[in-house]
């Protein structure tokens, strides 16, 4: 799974998702570009399947591809920021 969704027409809107620390609120949702509704309209789905749930939890590799997937239908391009370099977790692509 790619951390940013590309399509062949420009993307209607970009955000980053960054993960704040092991302290709830755990995410921030921050829209780089695009309409400002359609923004938040994400952010709320989004953080609505994040909310309490750190990147080690089981679930969050679920909502993270269905949120992903949201980007998709959404024509938004969505980055992850986890603070670091996530080929080094186990389990991930490419990881140990």
């Amino acid at each position: 799974m790619s951390d940013t969704y590309t399509s062949t027409e420009p993307a209607r809107a970009h955000v980053r998702i960054v993960f704040l620390g092991p302290v709830a609120p755990h995410w921030d949702v921050v829209g780089d570009f695009g309409d400002r509704t359609l923004v938040d309209e994400f952010r709320t789905r989004a953080l609505a399947r994040l909310v309490l749930l750190p990147y080690t939890d089981p679930q969050f590799k679920r909502n993270r591809e269905r949120i992903m997937r949201d980007g998709e239908r959404e024509n938004i391009s969505v980055e992850w920021d986890l603070g670091f370099d996530e080929s080094l977790i186990e389990g991930a692509p490419g990881g140990r």
